[in-house]
C-alpha cells in the first residue's frame, strides 16, 4: 500500500497522508463526489478532478502489483529469481516494463530456440557470440549429430541463430530502448487496400498518409483503427534509415550485443541474425505493442472529450418548471408533439404533418396554437434531429401569428430519446402511449431539466461522441457513469419529486433503494423530512453517504 500511495501523491503533488486517507474512504464504501464534499478535512482538501484521477490510478497500481507478486511467485518457482532480476521487478512502475522482465521466464510453447537448446547447440551460438573471429561453418562442424537431428552444419547454425534471437527478443533493457525509439521516431503509414477504393471512400484522406505515430491526434487515430477494422486500410508502422545508411534499430541490437562489422570470420553471420532478429521478432513485436498504446491513447482522450461532452449536456442550464410543448421533428411520420404541465406530466399528445410529403402547414399550425392555449403552455422545447430546421421556422411562425400566446422556443438535443421512448421505463412512466410520442414528451422534459430527464437513459445512447462505439465500451460506460454520479451528487435531489433513475445515482443509494423510495412516496404520499425518509424507507436508517445530497420540498395540506 505505501508504494502505491506514494506513487499517487507523487502524481497529484499532494502529501502521502492525504493520499492514504483518501484509499481509506474509498475503501469503506464512500463515493468520489460525497469525499470531495463532506470529507475535505481528512483529504487534506483534495478536490473532484484530483480524486478521479487518484481512483482510477488505484485501480492500476492495485492490478500492477498484483501482477508483480505474480510474476515472483513464478519466477521464484523456476528458481530463477537473482537479486538483480528481484530488483529490477520490484522497480518496474508500468505494467510494459515488468511484462519485459518476465518474458524470458515466461512459460511458453516449446520454440525454435528450446529445441535448439536441447539439442546441446547453445554453446555454439554462445562462442560465435563471444568470439566472431571463429569461422561459423568450421565450428558449427563440431555439433553435427544425427541422433539430435542436425545432419549438417547448416541445420546447427540455424538453430544457433534461433538460440540468439530469442536471446535478442528477451533482453528486457534493450526492448525497452528500442521501443522508445520506435515511440519517437516511428512513421505510421496507412495505405488502401487493393480494390477498396470505391467502397472505402470515407476513408480517402488515409490512402496515401504517412505521420510520426507520437503527434498523432485522437481522432485521426480512431479513424485510422475503424478503416482497418472494416478492411480499407492497411497500417504499418516504419522507422527511417540512418543517413549514412543501414537500420537504426538493428545498430541498436548489435551495439547492444557488440556486433559489428570488422572484416571477422563471423561478423556477417552475426550482422544477419541481428536483421532477422529485428525483422521476424522484435519488430512485429513492437509494432503491435506501440499500435496498441496509440490506441489506448486515443481512447483515453475520447473519453475525457465524451465525458467532458456529458457533463456540459447534463448540467445545461434548466427552463424550470413551465409548462413546456415538446416537438419530436420528422418528416414522412409527422411531427410528434406532446405537452408537459410544469412537474413533467403529460397534458396532451398530438402528430402535426406540416412538412413534405403531406405540407399541412396551416392545420399544422393551427392545431399548435390550440394545444398551447388549452394548456397555457410557455415553452417550446424543438428536438434538434431530422427536419429540426422546418420545426423551428414552423414555432417561430406560430409565435408571431399568436403573439398573445407569449412562447418562447428553444432547440434542445434529443440525443438518446428514440432509445428511452423504447426502453421499460418509459412504459412504466407513460403506459398506454405510443412509443413515438414517447420521444416528444422526452424532449419536453429535458428542456424543463436535463439532469431528471437524462439519467434515465444509458449515458453510452446519449450520443457525446463521433467515436464513441470505436473506444473500449466498458471503460466509456465507467467514465460516463462517473459523470453521472458526479452531476447528480453536485445538484442534489428532491425526494419528492425525482423519479427512480436519478435518485439512484445519488451517493449510498441503489436501484432496489431508489425504486422503493418511490414506490412509499407513491402509496403514503410525500415525504416531509429526511428523518421520515431514513424511518419509513424499508425500516432502514438512510446511508451517512446519502443525507447529504438528499432534500424535501413538502408542503402539509390545508
Amino acid at each position: 500500500m505505501n508504494r502505491i500511495s506514494q506513487s499517487i501523491a507523487e502524481i497529484l503533488s499532494v502529501r502521502q497522508t492525504q493520499v492514504d486517507a483518501t484509499i481509506q474512504l474509498l475503501d469503506e464504501g464512500a463515493t468520489v463526489p460525497f469525499i470531495a464534499r463532506y470529507r475535505k478535512e481528512a483529504t487534506g482538501g483534495l478536490d473532484d478532478a484530483q480524486l478521479r484521477t487518484l481512483f482510477e490510478r488505484l485501480g492500476y497500481l492495485r492490478e500492477l502489483e498484483a501482477r508483480r507478486a505474480t510474476i515472483l511467485s513464478s519466477i521464484e518457482e523456476q528458481e530463477k529469481l537473482t537479486p538483480e532480476l528481484k530488483r529490477d521487478i520490484l522497480e518496474a512502475d508500468t505494467k510494459t516494463r515488468l511484462e519485459d522482465l518476465y518474458l524470458p521466464y515466461k512459460p511458453k510453447r516449446r520454440t525454435k530456440a528450446q529445441i535448439a537448446r536441447e539439442a546441446g547447440l547453445e554453446p555454439l551460438a554462445l562462442s560465435l557470440l563471444g568470439e566472431p573471429s571463429l569461422s561459423p561453418e568450421q565450428a558449427a562442424a563440431e555439433f553435427i549429430d544425427a541422433d539430435k537431428d542436425i545432419g549438417e552444419t547448416k541445420a546447427a547454425l540455424d538453430g544457433a541463430r534461433q538460440i540468439l534471437m530469442e536471446r535478442f527478443a528477451e533482453d528486457a533493457s534493450l526492448i525497452g530502448r528500442l521501443r522508445e525509439y520506435m515511440r519517437d521516431n516511428g512513421q505510421l503509414s496507412a495505405a488502401v487496400v487493393s480494390g477498396k477504393e470505391q467502397e472505402g471512400a470515407k476513408f480517402s484522406d488515409y490512402f496515401e498518409y504517412s505521420e510520426a505515430i507520437s503527434k498523432i491526434p485522437s481522432h485521426r487515430a480512431l479513424a485510422l483503427f475503424r478503416g482497418r477494422n472494416e478492411g480499407v486500410l492497411s497500417l504499418t508502422l516504419s522507422v527511417a534509415e540512418n543517413p549514412g545508411g543501414g537500420q537504426p534499430c538493428e545498430g541498436m541490437i548489435s551495439k547492444a550485443n557488440s556486433i559489428s562489422q570488422q572484416s571477422r570470420a563471423a561478423d556477417d553471420w552475426l550482422l544477419e541474425t541481428v536483421r532477422w532478429a529485428w525483422r521476424v521478432k522484435i519488430s512485429l513485436r513492437l509494432e503491435l505493442e506501440l499500435l496498441s498504446a496509440l490506441r489506448e491513447r486515443a481512447e483515453e482522450e475520447a473519453i475525457r472529450v465524451f465525458a467532458s461532452n456529458l457533463h456540459d449536456l447534463l448540467l445545461a442550464a434548466p427552463a424550470g418548471p413551465h409548462i413546456t410543448i415538446g416537438l419530436d421533428p420528422g418528416l414522412r411520420t409527422g411531427v410528434k408533439v406532446a405537452v408537459v404541465d410544469s412537474t413533467g406530466k403529460v397534458l396532451g399528445t398530438d402528430t402535426i404533418y406540416p412538412h413534405v410529403p403531406q405540407r399541412k402547414w396551416d392545420h399544422s399550425m393551427a392545431r399548435l396554437a390550440a394545444l398551447a392555449q388549452r394548456h397555457r403552455a410557455e415553452l417550446v422545447a424543438i428536438g434538434n434531429g431530422t427536419a429540426s430546421r422546418e420545426t423551428d421556422k414552423l414555432a417561430a411562425e406560430l409565435m408571431q401569428r399568436h403573439p398573445e400566446l407569449k412562447l418562447q422556443k428553444l432547440m434542445v438535443s434529443e440525443a438518446g430519446a428514440s432509445v428511452y421512448s423504447a426502453s421499460a421505463l418509459a412504459s412504466q412512466e407513460l403506459p398506454g402511449m405510443d412509443v413515438s410520442l414517447r420521444g416528444a414528451v422526452s424532449i419536453a422534459r429535458r428542456l424543463q431539466d436535463p439532469l431528471a430527464e437524462l439519467v434515465k437513459i444509458d449515458p453510452k445512447s446519449i450520443g457525446v461522441g463521433q467515436y464513441q462505439h470505436d473506444v473500449n465500451q466498458g471503460r466509456l460506460l465507467r467514465s460516463l457513469e462517473a459523470v453521472v454520479e458526479d452531476c447528480v451528487n453536485a445538484v442534489g435531489v428532491d425526494v419528492n419529486t425525482a423519479s427512480a433513475p436519478l435518485l439512484a445515482q445519488v451517493s449510498g443509494l441503489s436501484n432496489t433503494l431508489a425504486q422503493n423510495i418511490v414506490s412509499f412516496r407513491d402509496e403514503h404520499g410525500a415525504f416531509d423530512s429526511r428523518k421520515m425518509l431514513s424511518s419509513r424507507v424499508r425500516r432502514h436508517r438512510l446511508i451517512p453517504l446519502t443525507e447529504p445530497y438528499v432534500r424535501t420540498t413538502y408542503t402539509a395540506p390545508v
